[in-house]
């Protein structure tokens, strides 16, 4: 048996508040959102199947209950207590919440009062670059304003979240644009902008810029893409700023983990693969650990919407840690005493290292 500490989730964002039907639960099983095929339910995919495993028993059913059975019991005690139950049972004792989603989502003082644990806020970059346009006039005022705005972010947040929106452009323009290119950039944005259009993707790659020199971490969404093509943008930042995360999914896990071991300041979250693939979570993890360095690799949940997410990857990653662990303890090739270390680094240590946390909170 592997003892993992409570766990730090890197990257989540907040709990629904409203009551769901089954139609609403379903679509937030799935990463995009969107609703199953018709004649099929998003509960016949690993993350329903660790659903149905995991979280009934925290609301007083027995695990692998019917779908009808664990949302009737939802129902009955209420989209907070439900929460409440959840979050306060996942193990989780950290969140850093990314509060750059639209919808009516917890923010991070609510979600630390539902999970009973510390929260800590992470600032997505293209909505405050979209919030910084909304009251700027000028080039100037857009520029100057978005700089004050990643500043002050700078003071509070432990990290900015990047959703990589121009892969594309920062695989073949890995280094900050120009003064000049900016200002035409942000002129042309400011001149035929609709609220909530997409900021420019020179303007973008402006805001990444300025969030690395502001030294605190940057995270990268990847999505199901390969992260390979960001290498260049990895060797320009080395030494630029702080620390860049990948966030990612299976089955390009492989590669974040290489570059991990390539950059000295880039690391890779372990969550959304794990959580992704369920039963073959061990697997995922092992193939992981084979090219990451330990001290590179962080546990998120990557949760949205349901608190049942929190759960399902805290459950999976401690459980792959102690199957992959456990079982090279078990053959002779790790000590016990290595494979609870280095179980630690994965669960809570590397986060709270990477994002400078103690137990007051983040530097200031």
């Amino acid at each position: 048996m592997i003892d993992t500490p409570s766990l730090v989730d890197q990257h989540c964002h907040g709990v629904l508040r409203s009551e769901l039907g089954l139609g609403t639960f379903e679509a937030q099983l799935s990463p995009t959102g969107a609703p199953p095929a018709p004649g099929t339910t998003f509960f016949d995919t690993q993350t329903g199947f660790a659903v149905r495993r995991w979280c009934p028993p925290l609301l007083g059913l027995e695990p692998h209950c019917a779908p009808a059975r664990y949302l009737a019991r939802r129902r009955e005690l209420g989209a907070t207590e439900t929460a409440r139950r959840l979050l306060r049972g996942s193990g989780i004792g950290v969140h850093l919440v990314d509060t750059g989603l639209a919808g009516d989502l917890t923010p991070p003082p609510e979600l630390a009062a539902m999970a009973a644990a510390e929260t800590h806020e992470i600032v997505r970059l293209e909505p405050l670059l979209r919030t910084v346009a909304d009251r700027s006039g000028t080039v100037g005022e857009l520029l100057s304003g978005l700089a004050g705005a990643v500043h002050a972010a700078a003071a509070t947040a432990v990290a900015f979240a990047f959703s990589a929106v121009v892969r594309a452009e920062l695989a073949t323009m890995p280094g900050p644009p120009g003064p000049g290119e900016v200002r035409r950039a942000a002129g042309h944005w400011l001149a035929a902008r609709h609220p909530g259009d997409t900021p420019d993707p020179v303007l973008l790659r402006h805001a990444l810029w300025t969030a690395v020199g502001s030294g605190r971490p940057v995270q990268l969404h990847l999505g199901d893409a390969d992260p390979m093509p960001l290498a260049d943008l990895a060797a320009a930042t080395a030494g630029a700023g702080g620390p860049l995360i990948l966030l990612h999914g299976s089955p390009h896990h492989r590669a974040a983990a290489r570059l991990t071991g390539l950059f000295p300041h880039v690391y890779a979250d372990l969550g959304t693969a794990l959580a992704t693939t369920g039963a073959r979570a061990a697997a995922v993890l092992a193939e992981t650990l084979e090219l990451a360095p330990f001290g590179k690799l962080l546990f998120s949940s990557g949760a949205r919407g349901l608190p049942e997410l929190h759960v399902v990857a805290a459950r999976l990653f401690r459980e792959a840690v102690g199957r992959v662990l456990g079982g090279w303890v078990a053959d002779g090739a790790w000590s016990a005493r290595d494979a609870e270390r280095v179980a630690g680094l994965l669960a809570a240590g590397n986060a709270r290292r990477v994002y400078g946390l103690t137990a007051q909170g983040p530097p200031g």
